[in-house]
C-alpha cells in the first residue's frame, strides 16, 4: 500500500522554530507555501531545515522569507541552491496586504514557526509576533515551572 491513492496525504512536521515562543508573543498565525528548487525540496525531506534566525517581509507587493537556512542537499550537484537564499512565499493578495500593513505597526514582525508538508506540498507557518523584554521571558518561564509543579502535584495525589 506504499504508493496508494492516499499517499502524501496528512502532515509531517519538517521543523519547528521552538525559539520562536520563547523570544515572541506569538499574536496571529498564517499559512503560507514557499517557491523552492528540487535540492531544496529534498534537503526538507531530509530534515536539513533552520529557521531560527528566519523572519519574513513584504516587499513590492510580495511576500519573502529570509535568514531560513536550507542546508545543500548532499547528493546535489553543481545545480545546488545557496542555502541562505531569499524564498517567495505564495499567499493570497488580501493576505499580504493584511500582513504589510500589520508589520508597518510599531514592534511587529513576521516570524516562521513551522515548516511542514501538507499533503505533499511544503507549507510555512508564520506568526505575526511582537518580540518579548527579558522581563517578560521571566515570567513565562515562571508561569511554565508553577504549571508543571502543579500537574507533579496532581499526579502525586492521585497516585495515593
Amino acid at each position: 500500500m506504499a504508493a496508494g491513492k492516499d499517499a502524501g496525504k496528512g502532515i509531517k512536521i519538517v521543523t519547528d522554530n521552538r525559539s520562536a515562543g520563547h523570544d515572541y508573543f506569538l499574536l496571529e498565525r498564517f499559512e503560507a507555501g514557499i517557491a523552492l528548487t528540487g535540492t531544496e525540496v529534498k534537503a526538507c525531506r531530509a530534515g536539513r531545515v533552520n529557521l531560527k534566525d528566519g523572519f519574513a517581509n513584504v516587499e513590492g507587493g510580495e511576500a519573502w522569507l529570509q535568514n531560513a537556512h536550507i542546508s545543500e542537499y548532499a547528493h546535489g550537484n553543481l545545480n545546488n541552491h545557496a542555502p541562505g537564499r531569499k524564498r517567495k512565499l505564495l499567499l493570497h493578495r488580501g493576505e499580504i496586504d493584511k500582513l504589510h500593513g500589520k508589520t508597518r505597526e510599531k514592534g511587529l514582525s513576521l516570524i516562521p514557526t513551522k515548516m511542514y508538508f501538507k499533503d505533499g506540498k511544503i507549507k510555512i507557518e508564520l506568526a505575526l509576533a511582537r518580540g518579548k523584554k527579558l522581563h517578560d521571558k521571566r515570567e513565562t518561564e515562571r508561569t511554565r515551572e508553577q504549571n508543571a509543579e502543579a500537574r507533579a502535584a496532581l499526579v502525586r495525589s492521585k497516585a495515593h
